[in-house]
């Protein structure tokens, strides 16, 4: 039951932890040639989930990489103080994939559309990302011990642009020639519970619009060249898994009535997906949803990637440090 609604609607699982939570749900047990392991904070909870082996590619619908899955409810709250704790976090995980020499150069790409505000989570991170690379260039008197080159690019939407956002990168890639790309990225769940509470970083690079059935050309090693990391928060939910999801429901709620449960109990799941393609057809079944505060989400969420990424990729600074380099 769980992976038909995804196949019947073409909905792609963007979040690791996921697509392991679906498996393990319909097998009962840990997925071949894949490893997790767990590290609990304060105020979140850090889930490694490492695909090794082929087999498991193919059984994950991932490729074989490192997904790190930082939880923490606490996002949603107006916390400062634990969301330099999550932008810390976010910091000690990337730093395996970010160990460059010191004068690395560093491309930060923040994908998807700022004209659609659950979109819009990759160029706001931009905004208050510290670039540096103008100042290695023009300004080096400027600079402070253990800073790297850092650029950044905003390079919207096909719709927008009429060129392939992959199309773009690379273009800027062969120019610059960074050693590491960071892609940012809004991404769709499959609980609502996850939306603006949930941070994955992995190591595979990216698809854009894949979680929404958009499939866009790949920004990873093979197609840009170099090593890419991928920072996505989840901002939407499929309309089709949240309805699909209240008929589960209801359905273990039937089980506590007796006469209701042989009544509706045995509901074929071919018509449940019927009913749901009924109800979506309007939007030709692909409908997402995501909260009324999500500028309220999207600003919080962007603040702490962008420390996060600052942290990670100028360890030496201080936050003082940048404060004054980012204005």
């Amino acid at each position: 039951m769980p992976n038909a609604i995804y196949r019947a609607f073409g909905i792609n699982l963007d979040l690791a932890l996921e697509a392991r939570e679906i498996v393990r749900g319909e097998t009962g047990r840990e997925i071949p040639g894949v490893r997790v392991d767990q590290e609990n904070y304060e105020h979140a909870q850090v889930t490694i989930v490492n695909i090794m082996e082929p087999s498991a590619e193919v059984i994950m619908g991932k490729p074989v990489g490192i997904y790190i899955t930082i939880e923490s409810p606490v996002i949603r709250e107006n916390n400062p103080t634990a969301h330099q704790e999550i932008s810390e976090i976010l910091a000690r995980q990337l730093t395996p994939f970010t160990s460059l020499p010191e004068y690395a150069n560093i491309l930060l790409v923040g994908l998807g559309n700022w004209r659609a505000t659950p979109d819009a989570l990759g160029p706001k991170v931009i905004e208050l990302s510290l670039v540096t690379r103008h100042l290695f260039n023009y300004a080096p008197q400027a600079l402070k011990r253990g800073m790297r080159s850092v650029s950044a690019l905003a390079p919207g939407v096909l719709g927008i642009t009429g060129i392939e956002t992959a199309e773009i990168i690379k273009g800027v890639v062969e120019r610059i020639r960074p050693e590491l790309i960071v892609t940012i990225d809004s991404l769709a769940a499959r609980s609502v519970t996850r939306i603006g509470t949930t941070i994955q970083i992995a190591n595979t690079g990216i698809k854009p619009g894949s979680g929404i059935g958009n499939q866009r050309t790949g920004i990873n090693q093979e197609t840009m060249g170099v090593p890419v990391v991928a920072i996505g928060v989840p901002t939407v939910v499929h309309a089709a898994v949240i309805a699909q999801d209240t008929i589960n429901r209801f359905l273990e709620q039937l089980n506590t009535d007796r006469d209701l449960h042989q009544s509706y109990g045995q509901l074929n799941p071919e018509f449940s997906h019927q009913v749901i393609t009924e109800i979506l057809e309007p939007f030709g079944g692909e409908l997402t949803v995501t909260p009324k505060e999500i500028d309220t989400l999207i600003n919080s969420t962007a603040k702490i990637l962008a420390s996060g990424l600052s942290l990670a990729l100028h360890p030496d600074l201080t936050p003082e440090d940048y404060t004054f380099y980012l204005h």
